[in-house]
């Protein structure tokens, strides 16, 4: 299953993710992420509900709606939890104080990015339970801002808990920050895509029976992540890093690996399934190039090998196509990045522990 971008209202004008209102019709649009699509209401037996053409069950707009994060996810009022917000604002913990207007700007984009990881998570049929009904294996973020005074917030997973600073939403500080990181990208979904990658290493992988091929792959978890990350930021990653790693970062730290691989993988699949939403990359041109064969995957034979190596090379395909519309524009490239034969085996061990943790059908 994947997480579709581009719907269609009733009226068959088509519309996107994000949208609450079609553009052509007036239709109220709602999301809903038990099938991940966008659908045009219609209005409920009671004030303020809605329904969907075809189901009997009886809908509230996310609590979120009206607010900056601008939430277009439904609600069914028959849900057990009770609760009046949707599956991806259920997640939050802690908010910034929304009175002051620039920290409800910034949640605001926090939240759109949030929602389209969220949907992606959902499509690719993994455990989405926010902490407060899953203390121990759900999920939780807390969106902080750095006070006067105090600490500076740390952008970071611990324990099923994700903290993002802020100021990450803030173009101008990101930006900055990129430079001084000397990072070729640096986006708020990237953020997200990152830290949600930990806390799948600790409820995918540890303590199961991917932990010995993924230390084989990505090194030895348990040297000293303290003692690799002030190595890192003091020495810089090896000179060698880059036919091995798909970032200078990933090198810091077998978990820093996975974590950056992981929302590597991430990026490739939701902007194939944006593509596809579009009908592209299309037919496969026979004189493409196809760098990568099934040799270099981390387990060959694996049944899904093939289909694996379809999804790279249509990666590269739109991610090359991408590049040149971007510098056509004037723009930084799409995808600034190399994709290196040693970083395609971690890449498909992640396709691999996604596809046996999925609560749907493998893709």
């Amino acid at each position: 299953m994947s997480a579709p971008r581009v719907y269609r209202c009733a009226c068959g004008h088509r519309v996107y993710f994000r949208n609450s209102e079609c553009l052509a019709c007036a239709a109220p649009l709602g999301f809903l992420p038990d099938d991940l699509q966008l659908h045009a209401l219609l209005p409920g037996p009671r004030p303020e509900t809605w329904q969907v053409a075809g189901r009997s069950t009886v809908y509230a707009r996310c609590a979120h709606f009206h607010s900056a994060a601008g939430c277009n996810w439904l609600v069914d009022l028959d849900d057990p939890n009770d609760s009046r917000f949707c599956l991806a604002c259920a997640l939050n913990r802690l908010l910034p104080d929304l009175s002051d207007p620039l920290n409800a700007e910034l949640w605001g984009r926090l939240e759109r990015a949030k929602r389209r990881l969220v949907s992606q998570l959902l499509g690719l049929g993994l455990p989405v339970t926010p902490r407060s009904r899953d203390p121990l294996h759900g999920l939780a973020y807390e969106f902080l801002r750095t006070l006067p005074g105090q600490p500076r917030v740390m952008t970071g997973h611990a324990d099923g808990v994700i903290t993002i600073n802020l100021e990450e939403a803030d173009d101008a500080k990101r930006e900055a920050a990129r430079q001084q990181m000397r990072e070729p990208y640096r986006t708020l979904l990237g953020h997200f895509r990152h830290e949600i990658g930990h806390y799948y290493w600790d409820r995918l992988v540890a303590n199961t029976a991917w932990i010995d091929p993924c230390r084989a792959l990505f090194g030895d978890d348990r040297q000293s992540y303290a003692d690799a990350l002030k190595r890192h930021h003091t020495d810089g990653p090896p000179e060698d890093w880059a036919p091995q790693f798909i970032s200078s970062y990933a090198s810091a730290h077998p978990w820093e690996d996975w974590a950056e691989t992981w929302a590597h993988y991430l990026h490739l699949r939701d902007t194939l399934d944006t593509a596809a939403s579009f009908g592209l990359p299309g037919p496969a041109d026979v004189s493409r190039p196809e760098p990568f064969r099934l040799t270099d995957l981390w387990q060959p034979d694996r049944p899904n090998g093939p289909a694996f190596l379809g999804l790279l090379h249509d990666w590269i395909a739109v991610t090359s196509a991408m590049n040149e519309m971007s510098r056509a524009m004037g723009q930084p490239d799409f995808y600034p990045f190399v994709l290196q034969r040693g970083v395609v085996p971690k890449l498909h061990f992640i396709h691999c522990v996604v596809e046996q943790s999925s609560t749907h059908d493998s893709p």
